[in-house]
């Protein structure tokens, strides 16, 4: 029963040494490696983790990702559910992947790294003998291997603990990891929400969830804290990118920052978000153009590119420049006109998704003019952090203090602000959008690369 955990410090040097997996021949090629992002989310979220792998000399071809159709996951694994999916459903696309990623790069053996959800298809796939011998290395960020809860309440979610889903894969007398496979778990200290005693943030406060911060753990694995990373950080920070470049080349990364590339060419898909719901399903007919915007929000200039997307929802690709902010704007019937303002583009990608923001409560749909600031790959946490959205810090309803454990504030204006510069601050970056009438069915999204 006994777990190995590695405690890391803040920086980069670590308490003890991890071990390593060893590393391919200097001659061979590098370990192919697939992506696989966790509950809601899409392939966007590793995109800073594919430019630092690119940065430190990894092959693109030999890095790839997974887009569920339904990444939500169904309320209870048996019983299907609209636009949500089984835990058998993300396995079967896992195991899709994997092929294909071994028939382009011609491997043997690829690596899995899983973002929260996204560890559970890891883990099934390698629990079969011909899964095994397909990944050398699976590493699993923040996944609640032992549950998000652990209790008689809703025993069908492939959250809970005491699921099927998680009883047959805890069901190893001395390892929950197969032999051959070298696994690596990253998780918080203290700090991810999923991963608490107490229920608060599962919409159980004051009751017990019968799990602790140790829930990703593994017998048989490499047990890695991080310490004060939150839950989404523990896959898409430089931190875990160090571990996860670490752990599978059996060498330091030469440096965690991201290399500009001098023309960098962005493309992706555009996805429905039917009633709010968000999906990786493609959204034929959506249109989005693109635009160069100055250091307050301001468009320079004509858009950079217009396109209606057809069936399979691609856009692009679209030649910019590493300096440049961006005004992406997505808009789509029955969705939200959807303004995102974005970092620049440090280097080229295919998956820049994007998806309508979900429509406003009947409430929202009253104000003016609506700006929302996302950080998708990880939450904002106060007083961890330096939050403000249009020089204010958001209250305790929209980023609970404590645990970071929201990734969206939103700031609601007056018609007078319709048009005007909108800055946000967090810690270190800041960036600048516009805002834009409600009343026309817009919103204004200032997301952070």
């Amino acid at each position: 029963m006994h777990r190995r955990t590695l405690l890391l410090a803040g920086g980069l040097a670590p308490l003890a040494r991890p071990a390593l997996a060893q590393p391919s021949e200097p001659s061979a090629e590098p370990t192919p490696i697939l992506f696989i992002h966790g509950n809601g989310d899409h392939s966007a979220l590793w995109l800073t983790t594919l430019w630092r792998f690119e940065s430190n000399g990894y092959p693109r071809d030999r890095l790839a990702t997974l887009d569920l159709e339904n990444p939500l996951a169904r309320d209870d694994d048996d019983i299907p559910q609209a636009l949500r999916s089984s835990a058998e459903d993300f396995a079967r696309a896992t195991a899709r992947a994997v092929t294909a990623l071994r028939r382009r790069t011609g491997a043997a053996r690829v690596a899995l790294v899983g973002n929260s959800r996204g560890g559970f298809p890891i883990r099934q796939h390698i629990a079969t003998a011909e899964g095994a011998a397909e990944v050398s290395h699976a590493i699993l960020c923040g996944t609640p291997n032992h549950g998000v809860w652990d209790t008689d309440w809703r025993t069908g979610s492939e959250f809970n603990g005491r699921s099927a889903v998680l009883q047959r894969l805890n069901i190893g007398l001395t390892s929950d990891v197969p032999l051959g496979t070298a696994c690596l778990t990253l998780r918080s200290d203290s700090q991810d929400l999923y991963a608490q005693p107490e229920g608060r943030f599962i919409g159980r406060p004051s009751t017990p969830t019968g799990v602790d911060a140790t829930s990703p753990e593994l017998r048989g694995a490499t047990n890695m804290v991080l310490p004060g990373l939150d839950h989404r950080e523990t896959a898409y920070s430089p931190r875990a990118f160090r571990e996860i470049f670490r752990f599978i080349t059996g060498r330091e990364p030469a440096s965690l920052d991201i290399e500009p590339e001098a023309r960098p060419r962005i493309s992706g898909r555009i996805t429905a978000t039917p009633g709010g719901v968000p999906t990786n399903r493609p959204l034929p007919g959506a249109q989005v153009e693109i635009f160069r915007v100055d250091a307050t929000g301001a468009r320079i200039g004509p858009a950079l590119y217009q396109r209606i997307v057809r069936g399979d929802g691609a856009w692009g690709p679209v030649p910019v420049s590493p300096e440049w902010p961006l005004e992406l704007v997505v808009s789509a019937a029955e969705h939200p006109t959807t303004h995102y303002y974005r970092q620049p583009f440090l280097r080229s990608s295919t998956v820049v998704q994007l998806r309508p923001a979900r429509p406003p409560s009947a409430e929202d749909q009253l104000v003016p003019a609506l700006v929302l600031f996302t950080r998708p790959r990880g939450y904002f946490g106060i007083p961890r952090d330096v939050v403000l959205l249009d020089g204010t810090e958001p209250d305790y309803t929209q980023v609970p203090r404590g645990v970071p454990a929201s990734a969206v504030i939103t700031a609601r204006l007056s018609a007078e602000r319709i048009g005007t510069p909108i800055t946000a601050l967090f810690n270190h970056q800041r960036m600048a959008g516009r805002a834009w009438p409600g009343a026309e069915g817009r919103i204004a999204v200032l997301e952070l690369n």
